[in-house]
């Protein structure tokens, strides 16, 4: 049903205002919508009363369909003749009518009651608009806060996030630094470790001059300089040095000399050298057990040093002393025992019809000096002793006991006695004198107008005899035990005939004892070479048959122990009995 309502004045808009909340009220249009409508449709009369003229409002309500829920309320306003001059359209608004109830008379009497009940009813309806505007208003309020609170929540996340981050960047670049400090720190006790091992090999000090610049340069310094107090080269001694290394030298603290702080741990700071200003140089003194050995000075590879490398290089300064000191000391006693030693090895005596030749070759490893000795003397009944013998271990100690060995033989053999005798009077003084020390040796003596040769061994290995049709006998009779050792023994004594051209070696383990093959084929390989000689060349050259046995027997270079060969050779040309010497001749020491 649809009713036109005219408007033409004032009274006019609200009658129809009126009716047209009515019949929204009617058709149970709720309260909010019913305020939205007279509202709208308020503010559309207010326009039409200005523009002025006749309107016409149009109200209408159509009933919901059976497959509806709800109706429709339609309401328009538009000029009476219809259409607007400027061709627009029809203003027009439509609400759902959830009832359908009886509409009103749409037109409203002009009664003033009436009106003010229109308009109280209104206020109610916008009471109830109000109404739900303040609770839209808490809510929005509430959500409002929730929102707020949630903010907060989002932001303080973020600020513990952002936290979080910052912590965990500052852990992850601790960690890379405390990797790579770790990395340098194991690099720097790699090369300390390999730099000590290399110094300490050597135990001669030039060579360890030498490698000290192989080791530093080009990356801990860019020059090192070693100033040696009692180097043998004069010009070292008399070169200018610079201020701080001097300093160094007198307090025995490292100094650092720049023109500018090296704040370096435990060294000390001094104005530049005066002979480089432009240079900076750490000196650090090589400091030994009982004196200062020097000053090691180092320039650095680029502007300075870092601490770390600094303490590194005063450390590794340390362990050089130590060891040129160790070769020092090295040096000083093997120039004692080679000086010993060389005392000791006396000229061999000469005796118609026996010849001797004696050949000595230290070690190659260690002090090259060791207990191996060789000596030949004769006794007052005109006999001619040749012994050789080898005392354990190797150095002064080892020299200075078998000085003692052999000048307690000699002393023994002016009593006389035979070879089993001696040896086992030596083995009493050397338990006596040395308990924890020990030594072999074998004892051969010559006699006048005999043509036996009597022998005796102590721990040492066989003599070998080449007879002079060339064989060879090893004389393997059972020996004594080691000199020393805490056993009682009575060393007995062997005899064997010689011929003239005959041969007689004595020798120790050195020469024929290796490591991987042991003793037996060495024995071997020295009666095989002295069954190669040609009997002319033993009668005529005896020391180049010495050297000759020698060659194939230490083809290698390098040698653990000392090597002593003694030659005996009974000549051919003589004709006679070894040992003899003619009415009026010197008897040699």
């Amino acid at each position: 049903m649809t009713h036109n309502l005219r408007i033409t004045t004032v009274t006019d808009a609200a009658r129809a205002r009126v009716a047209t909340v009515r019949a929204a009220a009617a058709h149970g249009v709720p309260p909010l919508e019913r305020v939205r409508l007279a509202t709208a449709l308020s503010a559309r009369l207010r326009q039409c009363l200005t523009e002025g003229g006749t309107w016409t409002v149009v109200l209408g309500a159509r009933a919901p369909a059976p497959e509806e829920d709800a109706g429709t309320l339609h309401v328009a306003v538009a000029p009476a003749g219809g259409t607007r001059d400027d061709g627009e359209p029809p203003w027009q608004v439509s609400v759902t009518c959830p009832e359908a109830g009886a509409p009103p008379d749409p037109v409203v009497p002009d009664d003033t009651a009436l009106l003010a009940e229109a308009l109280l009813g209104a206020d109610e309806d916008t009471a109830v608009a109000l109404g739900r505007l303040a609770e839209q208003e808490e809510l929005v309020a509430f959500h409002r806060e929730e929102l707020h609170q949630t903010n907060q929540g989002v932001l303080a996340l973020h600020a513990d996030l952002d936290a979080a981050w910052r912590a965990q960047r500052e852990a992850f670049a601790a960690e890379r630094a405390a990797r790579t400090e770790a990395e340098e720190a194991r690099r720097r006790l790699r090369f300390l470790a390999d730099a000590s091992a290399l110094l300490t090999t050597s135990l001669n000090h030039e060579e360890i001059l030498r490698r000290l610049p192989d080791l530093l340069v080009p990356q801990y310094a860019d020059r090192v300089d070693v100033w040696l107090f009692d180097h043998g080269d004069e010009r070292l001694r008399s070169a200018p040095h610079p201020a701080a290394a001097v300093l160094a030298a007198r307090t025995g603290r490292p100094q650092y000399a720049a023109d500018h702080p090296g704040d370096l741990p435990d060294v000390d700071d001094q104005p530049p050298s005066a002979l480089n200003p432009g240079r900076p140089l750490l000196c650090v003194p090589l400091l030994a057990r009982r004196a200062p050995l020097g000053v090691l000075t180092l320039s650095p590879p680029g502007a300075r040093w870092d601490p770390d490398d600094a303490v590194m290089l005063i450390e590794l300064a340390r362990r050089a002393s130590v060891a040129l000191d160790n070769a020092r000391r090295f040096e000083h006693n093997r120039d004692i025992a080679e000086t010993l030693q060389r005392a000791l090895l006396t000229d061999l005596p000469t005796t118609p019809g026996l010849r001797l030749a004696a050949r000595y070759l230290p070690a190659t490893h260690g002090l090259n000096i060791g207990g191996d000795w060789y000596d030949a003397f004769r006794q007052p009944d005109g006999s001619l002793i040749t012994v050789i013998g080898d005392v354990t271990g190797h150095g002064l100690h080892a020299a200075v006991m078998m000085s003692q060995l052999r000048t307690a033989l000699r002393a023994y053999a002016v009593d006389g006695g035979s070879p089993g005798r001696l040896l086992t009077r030596l083995h009493v003084f050397l338990h006596h004198l040395q308990p924890d020390l020990f030594a072999t040796a074998v004892i051969a003596r010559f006699s006048p107008d005999d043509p036996t040769v009597t022998w005796a061994a102590a721990g040492h290995p066989p003599p070998v005899l080449r007879l002079p049709d060339g064989r060879v006998r090893v004389l393997d009779a059972k020996p004594g035990a080691m000199l020393g050792i805490p056993l009682r023994q009575e060393i007995e004594d062997h005899t064997v005939r010689l011929s003239p051209g005959a041969t007689l070696a004595l020798y120790t383990d050195g020469l024929v004892e290796r490591r991987a093959r042991g003793i037996d084929p060495g024995i071997d390989r020295l009666a095989a070479a002295l069954e190669a000689f040609d009997p002319a060349g033993l009668d005529t050259d005896l020391d180049g048959s010495a050297d000759r046995i020698l060659g194939p027997l230490l083809s290698d270079s390098e040698r653990d122990d000392d090597v002593c060969l003694l030659l005996c050779h009974i000549d051919r040309a003589a004709g006679g009995e070894p040992g003899r010497v003619p009415a009026g001749a010197d008897h040699p020491r």
